[in-house]
């Protein structure tokens, strides 16, 4: 059983490692190029998105700035994330080029270093089939749409007096419509015909412009980062030269929407529809992939670590030391007190800015052991003070000093007591992982909104992804009751 046990350790540190040496080692020994890492949604088709045949990364700005990325000499490195988190991963140095049709507006001059334009577009308003009296920004006023919270689009409408609700991307906003939660969305058109072509929905429609001001798209970069955004503006000046950016909008676009008023977008004859059926078998594969690589380590050893965490907290707290107790206290107090998403973006976007710069796995796995800590810490502390004070007294007449008297007499029978809520802890442990998107770690449900995206189909893939985290968590149920019969022995009668 040791054996065993010491070989599932040693699988979960390759699981953990790889991810983090693989990135950096690839290629390095041949290849001499600069990296440049870029961030993208990998979920707004055509722009960013995964293919449903391979899950290779495509989309247009995909292809785009790989063309940059040639001529410039640049060996590229995506970082995929939501677009509300983007700018915060460029502004910590996650990543170092945005290229995810971000617009260029006064506010962004003012803070990146903006490239020349590659795209020309321009925002639609987006509604229900059969509503009426939404036709123009003027009409918004009062109503609800639904954004990316960060986008140019939300900013407009926000000016036009509307109330905006906060999603991910584009296919989640259009789900909003269509199930009458909102009244509109806006977004580049070029999406809103990619979705009516993809989906083959008839549930919505354009029904204006928002505006008439054509939207202009560019890369971004941190505003110091002048020698990158200069050789992207020779790049993209020699890909407008020899053709080769009127060659991929054409294949995306029918059009080339790198030089303003080209005509009228075509997406039909892109990408297919395909059935729910058809869609989840491919899903199924690469979502295991990640609840197998991803999710179950990661949860493994962030409850491993939070474990001691606890124990040491919860010792410290029943010590009779002022300054442990209050450090204890104070550490449960701010992890209670604090959402674990605030704590990953403390973690992953704050601590870079006082020099302490984590891999998004041991950011992950950090910010969740902190958390797990501060929880079970209580439930250690409770779970020994159960045990009936002459349990001590006993262990002490026999010469057992305090240590030894927790380690053969005390934790066995605290144990038992803590088992339940412990096992509660890893279970909601588990299924929070679903946030770790924002910190850069593709987990089993990041993988789900990959797939959902690519296909704008949500229902079946998120049931999928339901059933996954299910199996396990009845898994790790099943297990808790084997744990908590072994621990009956130490049960004092």
């Amino acid at each position: 059983m040791r054996h065993v046990l010491r070989v599932l350790a040693l699988l979960l540190v390759a699981l953990v490692v790889a991810p983090l040496a693989g990135a950096g080692s690839a290629g390095a020994a041949t290849d001499d190029r600069p990296v440049v890492r870029v961030g993208t949604e990998g979920t707004y088709p055509p722009f960013s998105f995964h293919d449903s045949d391979t899950d290779d990364l495509t989309g247009y700005d995909v292809e785009v700035i790989k063309a940059v990325a040639e001529k410039a000499g640049w060996r590229l490195q995506f970082v995929e994330t939501t677009f509300d988190a983007i700018f915060a991963a460029l502004d910590a140095d996650r990543i170092d080029v945005v290229a995810n049709q971000v617009t260029d507006n006064p506010e962004r001059q003012a803070r990146y270093g903006l490239s020349d334009t590659y795209t020309y577009s321009r925002g639609v308003i987006v509604v229900k089939k059969g509503t009426t009296g939404i036709t123009s920004l003027a009409d918004l006023e009062g109503k609800t749409t639904a954004q990316s919270l960060t986008t140019n689009y939300a900013e407009l409408a926000r000016e036009a007096g509307a109330k905006v609700e906060g999603v991910e991307g584009f296919a989640q906003a259009a789900a909003l419509v269509v199930q009458g939660r909102v009244d509109a969305l806006i977004n580049d058109n070029l999406a809103a015909l990619d979705y009516l072509n993809t989906t083959g929905s008839d549930a919505i429609e354009i029904t204006g412009d928002a505006g008439d001001e054509v939207s202009q798209q560019k890369l971004a970069f941190r505003k110091d980062d002048t020698a990158l955004l200069q050789q992207a503006n020779e790049a993209l000046a020699a890909l407008k030269a020899d053709g080769t950016l009127a060659k991929i909008s054409e294949k995306y676009f029918k059009i080339d929407v790198s030089t303003e008023n080209s005509g009228e977008a075509d997406l039909s004859g892109g990408r297919a529809v395909r059935s729910d059926a058809d869609i989840v078998k491919d899903a199924a594969w690469p979502m295991l992939q990640k609840l197998l690589i991803a999710t179950i380590p990661i949860t493994v050893v962030s409850f491993a670590l939070g474990l001691v965490l606890a124990v040491a907290a919860a010792l410290a707290n029943i010590s009779g030391s002022r300054v442990l107790r209050g450090i204890a206290r104070t550490y449960i107090s701010i992890i209670r007190g604090t959402p674990l998403l605030v704590q990953l973006f403390i973690v992953f976007y704050g601590l870079p800015e006082i020099g302490i710069d984590l891999p998004p796995w041991p950011s992950a796995i950090l910010a969740l052991s902190l958390n797990v800590g501060g929880y079970a810490a209580e439930i250690v502390r409770s779970a020994i003070l159960s045990v009936p004070k002459g349990q001590f007294e006993a262990a002490a007449t026999i010469g057992m000093g305090y240590w030894q008297s927790l380690r053969r007499i005390v934790f066995p029978q605290a144990a038992r007591t803590a088992v339940p809520p412990l096992s509660n802890t890893l279970i909601s442990l588990l299924k929070d992982t679903s946030l770790l998107s924002v910190v850069l770690v593709t987990e089993l449900f990041r993988q789900a909104q990959i797939a959902a995206s690519a296909a704008q189909v949500f229902f079946p893939l998120y049931l999928l992804a339901a059933l996954y985290y299910w199996v396990v968590c009845a898994a790790l149920a099943a297990g808790q009751g084997r744990i908590e019969t072994r621990l009956n022995r130490f049960v004092a009668r």
